[in-house]
């Protein structure tokens, strides 16, 4: 049974959407899609490119204000919240990790993966200590000092990894991480998100289209033409009230 529009989701339900709508230059990118995560679950949002799974980790991080739905991050209204709540939110809570690295070449790779905590006004040695803990997990702390312009592909989406997860966020959100590695280097990239997330009850929502990295998951989410998989298209040109009530709350 779907609870009233006004109601908080449910307690056991760390990130929470209902409904969301959104649209890319006239596109549909989502229709009335819901989904619920636990703390500590690992979630794969599976399907093709351009099913929408990048527009909905967007929209559940914060980062994209979806054009209709609601989203509860631990039964915060997430979707009224301003832009700089949003930027908290995902400065202090969240973690994100993507395709690709997106490292700052100017600094060293041990303050590329401290980012999040310096920018949040940790100590320089607090901050350094944390990044070269995660960077030591990922077999990278001998490249502390370097640039990242001395890293191979493989070696700075670790670094990229080492920074979603330094602050140890409630909530990391991985898009397409694996997609650039080679099979190995796959491998270690996963076990240590998986590793992560069971030792320290971080949730994730991985988006992938890779059937070995889903595998990894507790569950899936599967995404198609921007809707839940299996949701047939509208007969009309819109849906209805009652079409996105009828939505199920569960992957």
């Amino acid at each position: 049974m779907v609870a009233p529009a006004d109601d908080a989701p449910p307690d056991n339900d760390v990130l929470w959407a209902r409904s969301l709508h959104h649209s890319h230059d006239g596109s549909p990118g989502l229709v009335g899609v819901c989904v619920g995560v636990r703390q500590g679950e690992i979630l794969a949002l599976t399907g093709p490119r351009g099913s929408g799974k990048t527009t909905l980790l967007r929209c559940l991080s914060g980062s994209l204000k979806p054009e209709q739905g609601e989203i509860w991050f631990n039964s915060v209204p997430v979707h009224t919240m301003g832009a700089l709540a949003r930027e908290r939110l995902r400065r202090d809570r969240f973690g994100w990790i993507g395709p690709e690295p997106h490292l700052v070449p100017e600094l060293k790779v041990w303050e590329n993966a401290a980012l999040p905590l310096l920018i949040a006004g940790a100590s320089h040695r607090t901050a350094k200590h944390a990044a070269c803990e995660w960077l030591e997990r990922l077999d990278i702390a001998a490249l502390a000092r370097k640039r990242p312009r001395a890293l191979t592909r493989a070696e700075a989406q670790r670094v990229a990894l080492a920074r979603a997860l330094v602050n140890e966020p409630a909530v990391v959100f991985a898009d397409e991480p694996t997609a650039p590695l080679h099979r190995a280097d796959r491998a270690l990239l996963l076990r240590t998100l998986t590793t992560a997330a069971r030792s320290h009850e971080i949730t994730v929502l991985l988006a992938t289209h890779d059937e070995e990295s889903a595998a990894v998951a507790d569950r899936r989410f599967a995404l198609l033409d921007g809707r839940t998989a299996g949701t047939a298209a509208p007969a009309g040109p819109a849906e209805t009230t009652e079409d996105q009530a009828a939505c199920s709350l569960s992957a």
